[in-house]
């Protein structure tokens, strides 16, 4: 079964209710098997920085659906728990799921960009990557600890109300 990991965020309201609400719902999907979260990480925002801090996490999803479904289904969690996309850009929101890999696939079409576009630029996406699977090579990027490592950020401080549980699989 091919292995996804999926960025979760989260800004407005009970956070960490938010991020829960969105795991259980994933790991209800038809399709989607949750195997495993990274700890939950207070951030601050990127890009619009005049508003609240985010609660970010990333789960490694087994699922023997094709990118794009597997996109759509993370839309219809999003819209389930309220999510808006009213405002702008990198805004505020209640929930938001990203699908930053797909196994290996190189995708780019409308609507859809993998690996995800900016994830090498994020810490708050390569620390929790690279919690559920050191090994994890980026396709087109490189290994997660190396774009890591390229990164010279202190935005992200370890939550200590989460567990985390470590992936069955690797992927390369």
């Amino acid at each position: 079964m091919p292995l996804a990991y999926v960025g979760l965020g989260a800004n407005l309201g009970d956070r960490e209710a938010a991020l829960r609400a969105a795991l259980e719902r994933l790991a209800a999907e038809p399709g989607i098997e949750l195997l495993a979260v990274s700890a939950f990480r207070d951030t601050a925002p990127v890009g619009l920085t005049d508003q609240p801090r985010f609660l970010n996490a990333v789960a490694a999803v087994g699922t023997e659906l094709a990118p794009r479904e597997l996109l759509e289904r993370l839309l219809a969690v999003e819209l389930a728990l309220g999510r808006t996309r009213e405002g702008p850009r990198f805004g505020p929101r209640t929930i938001d799921l990203d699908l930053l890999l797909h196994g290996d696939a190189v995708v780019d079409e409308p609507g859809l960009t993998l690996p995800h576009p900016r994830l090498h630029e994020r810490a708050f996406v390569l620390e929790p990557l690279a919690e559920l699977d050191p090994h994890l090579v980026v396709p087109g990027r490189g290994p997660v600890e190396a774009l890591l490592a390229e990164l010279h950020s202190g935005a992200c401080r370890t939550s200590t109300t989460s567990t985390s549980t470590k992936p069955s699989s690797s992927s390369g």
